[in-house]
C-alpha cells in the first residue's frame, strides 16, 4: 500500500518520530528526497545534524532548507517521496527571522497541497507541557499547535509517535 499524498508524524523531543518517519518513506522508494530545516547555531546542533546526515547515509537526496519550503518542494523530483524534518524547526526559523507567520504558514500548505508524490512532514507537539514563562515562548508554543492543526487537517495519515511507538491519529498505515 503506497502512502497517502500528505502524512503528519509528530511527537515529543527525542520521541522516535524522525525515525519512525523514515521508515515509512524508505518503504516507498530507495531514492528519497529529505528536506532539513535546521540552521546550525552551536555546536550541539551541529552534532545532532551530523549524526542525522550519518543515519541518512548516502541514498538520501538531501536539500537543506531552512525558510523557504514551497521552494524546496518544488527542487524535489516529480513524484518521488519527500520527507520534510522538521516542521517544527522550520517554523522557528520563521519567527527568529521576524517573518510573516500567516504568509509562510499558508505558502507551506498551498505547497503540500500542489506537490504530486507522497510527503511526510515531522514536527514536534510542543503543547502537552507547561505555560511557557515569556511572550516569545508562548507565541512559538501557539503558533506551532495552530501549524500542526493545519498539517494535520490536509493531511491524509496522522501519526504520534511516544517512545519510539506509533499511535495513528487519521487514517491507515500502509
Amino acid at each position: 500500500m503506497p502512502l497517502p499524498d500528505l502524512t503528519l508524524v509528530f511527537g515529543g523531543a527525542a520521541s522516535g518520530k524522525s525515525a519512525f518517519a523514515e521508515t515509512l518513506i524508505l518503504q516507498q522508494s530507495t531514492t528519497p528526497t529529505y528536506i532539513a530545516t535546521a540552521q546550525i547555531f552551536d555546536e550541539e546542533m551541529a552534532a545532532k545534524v551530523a549524526q542525522h546526515r550519518d543515519m541518512r547515509g548516502t541514498r538520501w537526496t538531501t536539500i537543506e532548507e531552512p525558510l523557504d519550503l514551497p521552494h524546496a518542494l518544488l527542487q524535489a523530483p516529480p513524484n518521488a517521496p519527500v520527507l520534510i524534518d522538521c516542521a517544527t524547526l522550520w517554523l522557528t526559523n520563521v519567527i527568529l527571522g521576524d517573518h510573516d507567520v500567516d504568509a509562510h504558514t499558508a505558502a507551506f500548505l498551498s505547497a503540500l497541497a500542489l506537490q504530486e508524490g507522497p510527503v511526510v512532514v515531522v514536527s514536534n507537539e510542543v503543547g502537552q507541557g507547561i505555560v511557557p514563562e515569556n511572550a516569545l515562548a508562548r507565541r512559538f508554543r501557539n503558533a506551532q499547535g495552530r501549524l500542526n492543526q493545519q498539517i494535520a487537517a490536509q493531511a491524509d495519515l496522522v501519526v504520534a509517535v511516544m517512545a519510539g511507538l506509533p499511535l495513528v491519529l487519521k487514517g491507515k498505515l500502509p
